[in-house]
């Protein structure tokens, strides 16, 4: 099933399919190393749910929810 990184629970887990977005953001994803095929574990969310926290690449990263919009995770 294919979900959008920003509609995750906390811990779920998947495989980046597709990075969308336009310049700048997209760009800076990937350069996080946000890239498909790389798995992908939602940590937390804010209590208002922005930002959340990931693990991704064997780091954590923190996201805004935007961002997190623009990624499309295939859930295991």
């Amino acid at each position: 099933m294919i979900k959008m990184l920003s509609d995750f629970t906390a811990g779920e887990r998947g495989k980046i399919t597709k990075v969308n977005g336009e310049g700048k953001i997209r760009r800076r994803l990937l350069d996080m190393g946000v890239t498909p095929l790389a798995q992908v574990l939602m940590r937390k969310k804010a209590p208002l749910g922005d930002p959340i926290e990931i693990t991704v690449r064997g780091y954590e990263l923190t996201l805004r929810k935007a961002e997190a919009a623009c990624v499309e995770v295939e859930t295991e």
